[in-house]
């Protein structure tokens, strides 16, 4: 799948989908709050979520006192859901309307949070692509938290197929520069009461 498509697709999501509408809905954005928190050394801690979408997780970071917080997503749409939702407290966060494969990161983060975008990339390009962004993206001693679906996970989302990871295939797929230190799995709920399988991986920045 192209850029432009990637592009189209995930705006006309949003565009046509409400909260209850989409599978990967979330009230209380968990497990990522409490692995962002584990790795977090302060709430000046940089944080940028990839793929976040309209998620609540900046609603809830932002009240947990995170102050340096930036949304990638492919969607304006969805960012601009999640900034009118949040109000005034959304002119705090930098909303970069992008896809991660191409985009070029400002500076290495602390953090990088991804739950459901990285498994997408099906392609090989793709995934190099993102991959050389995150290498850049992530200072050293800083931490990647990415969530995709387990290998007993669904094998596609939204009309468009994944690739599903368990802890080990994933660390492989990441790379060396990247050292594994936690992993949680997750069943997930969505909005119609189904379960999805998740896997989370931390990895810290050699």
């Amino acid at each position: 799948m192209t850029v432009p498509d990637r592009q189209s697709h995930w705006q006309t999501v949003y565009l046509t989908k409400n909260e209850q509408e989409v599978s990967w809905s979330q009230a209380d954005p968990q497990p990522s709050l409490r692995l962002i928190e584990s790795v977090a050394a302060t709430p000046r801690a940089s944080i940028i979520d990839i793929g976040g979408g309209a998620s609540r997780l900046v609603d809830t970071l932002l009240r947990n006192g995170f102050d340096a917080v930036t949304v990638l997503d492919l969607s304006e749409a969805a960012l601009r859901t999640a900034s009118e939702r949040i109000g005034p407290a959304a002119n705090t966060v930098r909303w970069i309307a992008a896809d991660a494969t191409v985009w070029q990161p400002p500076q290495p983060f602390d953090i990088w949070h991804d739950r459901a975008a990285f498994h997408f990339l099906v392609e090989e390009r793709d995934r190099s692509a993102y991959l050389e962004r995150l290498h850049r993206g992530v200072r050293p001693g800083g931490h990647a938290i990415i969530g995709t679906f387990a290998l007993d996970g669904p094998e596609k989302c939204s009309g468009l197929p994944v690739q599903r990871y368990d802890p080990a295939s994933l660390s492989q797929a990441i790379g060396k520069a990247f050292e594994p230190i936690a992993h949680q799995y997750h069943r997930h709920v969505t909005p119609w009461g189904s379960t999805q399988s998740f896997q989370f991986s931390v990895l810290r920045r050699k």
